[in-house]
């Protein structure tokens, strides 16, 4: 699937495919359907050709999904993209640049996919402070994890393919995520060698751009490649799914040698990690979002919990009302 819309799906049948439009299976459309069970961008579909109009069959199995939490009070996950093989988690060096989001955003895309941080405007960066834009880069490859980290001007072609073209092999999915105005969609149109997607300028107050991508797309690219680009995400909430320890395993190895294994890191004697902090061996917001993320996957795993149990139960309570009109009605 390379569109996903309110009112329905495009699909494409090959590279050369202009997409046409398929609609889908009944049960998709019911209000208490799950949403991250519903075909997403990047989707393979099984399609049944009859007619004017193209109908859906199945959904085919995923072999990884990005997803976040969905806004509101009930748990509900919301499917970003699906079968992807890498993720670039697009972060501008401006007023855009915030190690904690990025760490929010790699928490989200792990499993299955390959995250790789790229950091826009490297040539207004450097030419302003070419110290700050090393210190920044240095940080982020600390804090990564192992975690490629590419630093592009997003309008120059040659230094984007340069620098991404490792992971945009044919037969490869890609996809962006980022802030909106962090340079997406620049990007894309590089990698494209048009200018396909709108861009839009940022304000000076604060870096922040509008939403000029209003959709999530599947574009093929020359490399034979496909890149999927997103909307800007303000809110990434996790979905409970998430492993804290994958992304935060330095923190999470200080916690072990803590002389008291239920260390609540603040005052306690022995404590491993306040060590680490106070001897500037790790950055005290780094631990800090580490607490905050991980209560927040605690919260999300819990309410996950409740609403599979719930499901089970009115799982088995309407196998049991259906058992009971069988019997009093004969129904076989």
């Amino acid at each position: 699937m390379i569109e996903q819309h309110r009112s329905g799906y495009v699909v494409s049948d090959g590279p050369d495919s202009a997409g046409f439009p398929v609609d889908s299976l009944p049960e998709w459309q019911r209000p208490r359907f799950p949403p991250e069970q519903r075909p997403g961008v990047g989707d393979w579909l099984l399609i049944e050709r009859a007619g004017s109009r193209d109908k859906v069959v199945a959904l085919l199995p995923r072999h990884s999904a990005i997803k976040r939490g969905a806004a509101g009070e009930h748990y509900k996950q919301q499917l970003i993209a699906a079968n992807i093989d890498t993720v670039f988690v697009v972060c501008g060096l401006d007023a855009d640049f915030n190690p904690r989001r990025i760490e929010r955003y790699l928490l989200l895309v792990r499993g299955g996919a390959e995250p790789v941080i790229v950091l826009t405007k490297a040539d207004a960066a450097l030419a302003a402070d070419p110290e700050a834009v090393a210190l920044a880069t240095g940080a982020l490859v600390e804090l990564s994890q192992g975690i490629q980290v590419r630093a592009v001007n997003a309008r120059d072609r040659d230094g984007v393919l340069a620098a991404l073209s490792p992971w945009l092999g044919p037969g490869r999915t890609v996809v962006l995520v980022g802030s909106s105005g962090a340079g997406k969609s620049t990007i894309t149109n590089s990698l494209l060698g048009s200018d396909r997607m709108k861009t839009g300028a940022v304000r000076e107050s604060d870096a922040r751009g509008r939403h000029t991508t209003t959709h999530r797309a599947l574009i093929p690219l020359p490399s034979g490649a496909c890149l999927i680009d997103t909307p800007g995400m303000r809110e990434l909430k996790p979905t409970g799914e998430e492993d804290i320890g994958e992304n935060f395993a330095d923190v999470e190895a200080l916690a072990e040698q803590c002389k008291f294994r239920d260390c609540s890191h603040h005052r306690e004697p022995g404590c491993a990690v306040r060590a680490a902090i106070e001897a500037g061996k790790l950055d005290p917001q780094r631990f800090a979002n580490y607490l905050k993320l991980r209560e927040e996957v605690a919260g999300a795993a819990n309410k996950l919990a409740n609403r599979r149990a719930q499901k089970s139960e009115e799982k088995v309570l309407g196998k049991a009302l259906n058992k009971r009109l069988d019997e009093k009605y004969g129904r076989h």
